[in-house]
């Protein structure tokens, strides 16, 4: 089934590259500023595929209904974007994942539902993404996953049918989206998941432990 693939597209956070330190940082800093406790990255890691509600959810017991939460988040985002890549960096095997696709020569991409905001400014000051065909951010299209609109958004700007891409993802959203969108799907388990995941019931075609799998289902292993 993975003979006609032409591109590979991949989620971002805890996907290609572990974010979950500057995140946490950004809550963080935010519970030390009102003379709280700090937490330690543990405490934070798991709901880091959730962006600020996860974040803010840890650090404060928050939820998107909570009074202030809108002031709370953009605090937070301001946090964050002072710091999103002073402890980010690629999970171990990407690097030579990406150089293995680009060699083969198969195109790549990213697909996220984080911000345009976040998303642009850290994939430029990244090496990691220099030969990335595509960025598709969370507010790109008028849809985040698991609508499959910003999938298909990269495969025309890639030139790609659907069906010749896979998508690569840590989230059963990102397994929505994709298949959704006529795309393989390969479930990233070594990502954030959070705690309850069960990734044998996404529906995903494939599943990896690490990213230097999906080069054996491509058969460049």
């Amino acid at each position: 089934m993975w003979n006609d693939v032409q591109a590979v597209l991949f989620d971002l956070d805890g996907t290609l590259i572990d974010s979950a330190p500057d995140l946490g940082a950004a809550a963080d800093k935010m519970r030390v500023d009102r003379g709280m406790t700090s937490l330690s990255l543990a405490s934070y890691r798991h709901m880091a595929g959730a962006g600020a509600r996860g974040m803010l959810g840890i650090a404060f017991g928050m939820t998107p209904e909570s009074d202030g939460f809108a002031e709370m988040r953009e605090e937070f985002f301001c946090n964050y974007e002072r710091c999103m890549t002073e402890r980010t960096y690629a999970f171990e095997g990407v690097a030579q994942m990406i150089h293995s696709l680009q060699t083969a020569p198969l195109a790549w991409g990213v697909v996220t539902n984080k911000p345009m905001r976040f998303a642009d400014p850290l994939t430029q000051q990244m090496p990691l993404f220099a030969g990335a065909a595509t960025v598709v951010s969370g507010d790109t299209t008028p849809h985040s996953k698991p609508h499959p609109e910003p999938l298909l958004e990269a495969a025309r700007r890639m030139n790609i049918a659907p069906e010749r891409c896979i998508y690569v993802g840590d989230d059963e959203r990102d397994i929505q989206a994709g298949r959704a969108a006529g795309m393989k799907t390969v479930a990233a388990c070594y990502g954030y998941l959070g705690l309850k995941a069960d990734t044998a019931h996404w529906g995903a075609d494939a599943h990896i432990n690490s990213p230097l799998e999906l080069l054996k289902l491509l058969g460049r292993g």
